[in-house]
């Protein structure tokens, strides 16, 4: 899959957040991400059904695609069945006339489970980042690993954040490599 698809910031978000880069699918929306107030009503459904589903966390990163009535689901999440909840909620809204659900499923992996948790742990356990991102409902830095690679998708307040959230993923044992796709809020 291309890596345009996973990229953090759409071209339609808040005033909050601004998309970072010219070669950004404009129709690509991040759940965790607010939308643009002039977003139309099938996103803005389609995202709150999204970052509802009960077991959508800091280990998953979805989003989606929305061209007329047809949503096309995009991502990556830890559980089977998150993804096709997640797919299963998204045809319930008003509007949608397809669901093109392309959430990968990343593989069972007890090295993985615990590269998650020791970056989870080093991220958040920082009390500068914790503090800062650490009490949300739903952490707006995602930490996905697969095969020991560690990619982190999100938004963060500045740079130093984003260099200090990079300094501690690539400082945890048995991670082979970190992609930091951090976005800085307003660049």
């Amino acid at each position: 899959m291309s890596s345009k698809l996973f990229l953090v910031a759409a071209t339609a978000l808040s005033l909050q957040f601004s998309a970072v880069g010219a070669d950004r699918d404009a129709n690509h929306k991040d759940v965790f991400i607010p939308g643009d107030a002039n977003e139309n009503r099938i996103a803005r459904e389609v995202r709150h059904e999204l970052v509802m589903l009960p077991y959508y966390g800091v280990f998953d990163d979805i989003a989606f695609r929305l061209e007329g009535g047809n949503v096309t689901l995009l991502g990556q999440v830890t559980r089977p069945t998150l993804k096709s909840d997640a797919g299963n909620v998204v045809k319930k809204v008003e509007g949608v006339t397809h669901v093109d659900n392309q959430i990968e499923v990343l593989p069972l992996s007890p090295m993985d489970d615990r590269v998650r948790m020791a970056v989870f742990r080093a991220i958040y356990g920082d009390p500068v980042l914790s503090t800062r991102y650490g009490y949300r409902a739903l952490p707006s830095i995602h930490i996905i690993v697969k095969n020991g690679q560690v990619t982190l998708e999100g938004v963060v307040a500045n740079k130093a954040d984003k260099d200090l959230v990079n300094i501690r993923a690539n400082g945890v044992p048995n991670v082979f490599s970190v992609v930091n796709k951090l976005q800085v809020e307003g660049s």
